[in-house]
């Protein structure tokens, strides 16, 4: 709930900083003489970037099980589905949240948390991962998940796609409203024409591939600290690079777009700049460096529930 406070403040920053730069540079008065009021379009990117932010949150779990057709289990399927909720439930423990949803579905080598809230959440993982990671690893990969729920990444990324919208909207209407007027001499206060739609569409274009880098930028950092989240979990960084290593010689499932900032990994795009993950040997790497960094203390092992199982399983989801 913090977070959507914030959320709601930060957009209504958004909205104060643009209003405030228009009537700086006197933009305001002269898309008044054009029979434009700025206020209502403030106020509807401001409701655009808010509320459609707050219903994908929402509705972010019975979404992600349709998108994926992810059932629910409760461990009393089998003993496959018994070890994953035990040790989603252990983990929860261990990071101080309360145990999520957790659920299989069928599909190559991926897994996803969603939820609007940390202590409602969702961690589902696919069955092609099951069967290819052994427990270490998919533990490991549950580690990783869990450091999603319990950091908030998925209310954090949510939110921080809405204040972008924010972005994307108001400029991409004021640079339609300039261009149908200055370009095209539509100065009539009857109504825009053409000139307006097309140039507000080509910018809602533009400006959001520029929200998507910040966005991703983003998603790629929590990233690593949800690696390092798991390596903190587990009390060694060694499953987390194990996972991670398998991962490197295997291509993942795709994710929905709304889960893939979620998933513990995805295919690489066709810039690094537009990608969801760092590169796998990048984070392999940063959790090498932080096992060697001095000082480096992992978690007391005396919290664990005794060793990771290494044995290879198969899910009967």
């Amino acid at each position: 709930m913090k977070r959507i406070l914030l959320f709601l403040l930060t957009n209504l920053a958004v909205v104060v900083v643009l209003g405030s730069a228009m009537r700086m540079l006197g933009i305001d008065r002269y898309l008044a003489g054009q029979g434009v009021d700025m206020g209502p379009l403030l106020l509807l990117s401001l409701l655009v970037g808010f509320i459609g932010a707050l219903i994908s949150l929402f509705l972010s779990r019975p979404v992600a099980k349709w998108s994926t057709g992810a059932q629910v289990v409760t461990g009393q399927e089998g003993p496959s589905e018994r070890w994953v909720v035990q040790t989603v439930g252990k983990l929860a423990q261990r990071a101080g949240v309360q145990i999520p949803e957790v659920a299989i579905y069928h599909g190559a080598i991926n897994a996803f948390a969603t939820g609007a809230f940390r202590n409602r959440a969702l961690v589902a993982v696919s069955t092609g991962l099951l069967e290819a990671m052994s427990q270490e690893e998919t533990e490991a990969v549950l580690g990783h998940e869990i450091s999603h729920v319990a950091n908030g990444d998925m209310v954090t990324l949510t939110l921080i796609q809405g204040v972008v919208n924010t972005f994307v909207i108001f400029p991409s209407r004021v640079v339609g409203y300039l261009i149908d007027s200055v370009v095209f001499g539509h100065e009539d206060k009857d109504g825009v024409r053409m000139g307006f739609y097309i140039t507000a569409f080509v910018c809602e274009i533009l400006f959001g591939v520029l929200a998507t880098i910040v966005v991703v930028g983003f998603s790629r950092r929590r990233e690593f600290r949800a690696d390092r989240g798991s390596a903190e979990l587990l009390g060694s960084v060694r499953p987390m690079i194990g996972a991670l290593e398998h991962l490197a010689h295997v291509r993942p499932s795709t994710l929905p777009p709304g889960l893939r900032a979620m998933g513990i990994s995805d295919r690489p795009g066709w810039l690094a700049l537009f990608s969801s993950h760092p590169a796998i040997e990048h984070r392999i790497a940063a959790l090498q460096k932080r096992q060697s960094t001095p000082g480096y203390c992992a978690p007391d092992a005396s919290a664990h529930d005794g060793p990771v199982g290494t044995r290879e399983f198969s899910s009967r989801a």
